[in-house]
């Protein structure tokens, strides 16, 4: 098997990022480049490593494995490299994955608790979506991936092997709307009377969810502002621009000018935060992470 470590990296990034359009702006290279190297890769191999989709790839069973041991190799060459150019030594970093809305009320509480409890642990993190957090974990970019699910909480993926899924907290969804508006008196309001609304909703491709407008609206509802930023959103709701969906558990962050109601006629809408990782022991900086989050949601479940 002769491949090249240029062909692995490019392996790595492709399946992180789910597309070689995607793989080539993270490498700062042409699209047609990546191609080719994939192409050689699997030549090289003798499998084919990617199943290709008008939306973008995935990964073989074939090529799972093969990324499995990809990773490895290329941990294995960074570690040699840092120890022969004298680099700091990484072995106390954690790479934390997160959905938007975790990022002010799980994350950045629990990582100020690491860093007085931990101060040689050093956290590096990412806010994306469901998808491309099981990508990165998958293609060994990520330790660990806070995700949030709907009811009947399946697995994220169905790859081998199984992702190790730990639930974290149980959260509802709730509608933000202007403190002066229509609304301002209520505490829960009707589908019917959603209707003519304006939604705020964060940009959405093909896979991903449409987050921001309640799910199973009737009707098709009129967005018009898109952020993946929830405070944006929420800002754009104070300033009476629209509505969005936000998890009850962001009550204590949003901001003034905001009432958070219920949508009364339609079932409740839950949601579950999970710690996600790929399966096996973990090291002792990512033990430390884990208990600081699982800490805080236990003060966010209170």
């Amino acid at each position: 098997m002769d491949v090249t470590m240029a062909g692995l990296r490019v392996l790595r990034e492709v399946a992180e990022r789910g597309t070689f359009t995607a793989a080539a702006q993270e490498l700062g290279c042409t699209q047609s480049a990546v191609s080719r190297q994939v192409a050689g890769l699997e030549q090289a191999v003798g499998v084919r490593l990617f199943d290709r989709f008008p939306g973008g790839v995935r990964l073989t069973a074939a090529g799972r494995a093969f990324l499995r041991h990809a990773v490895t190799a290329l941990d294995a060459l960074d570690a040699a490299d840092r120890e022969l150019r004298g680099a700091e030594d990484d072995s106390g970093r954690v790479r934390l994955g997160y959905f938007s809305a975790a990022g002010p009320v799980l994350v950045a509480p629990a990582l100020a608790t690491l860093r007085r409890e931990h101060p040689r642990v050093r956290v590096a993190t990412r806010e994306r979506t469901t998808p491309s957090l099981v990508r990165a974990l998958r293609a060994g970019a990520l330790d660990l991936a806070l995700l949030s699910s709907r009811p009947p909480h399946r697995s994220p993926d169905i790859d081998d092997p199984p992702l190790h899924t730990e639930p974290l907290l149980e959260d509802r969804l709730v509608l933000a709307v202007p403190a002066d508006g229509r609304f301002a008196d209520r505490v829960g309001v009707t589908a019917q009377e959603l209707a003519d609304e304006v939604w705020i909703a964060s940009p959405s491709r093909p896979g991903e969810p449409l987050l921001g407008v309640w799910p199973g609206l009737p009707g098709r509802p009129r967005v018009h502002h898109a952020s993946r930023d929830w405070l944006t959103k929420l800002h754009l709701v104070a300033a009476g621009l629209g509505v969005t969906t936000v998890p009850a558990t962001l009550r204590s962050a949003t901001p003034p000018g905001i009432r958070l109601v219920t949508v009364a006629d339609l079932p409740e809408e839950r949601r579950r935060v999970s710690l996600v990782r790929l399966p096996g022991p973990t090291a002792p900086p990512v033990d430390a992470l884990l208990h600081a989050l699982r800490r805080h949601a236990a003060d966010l479940a209170d």
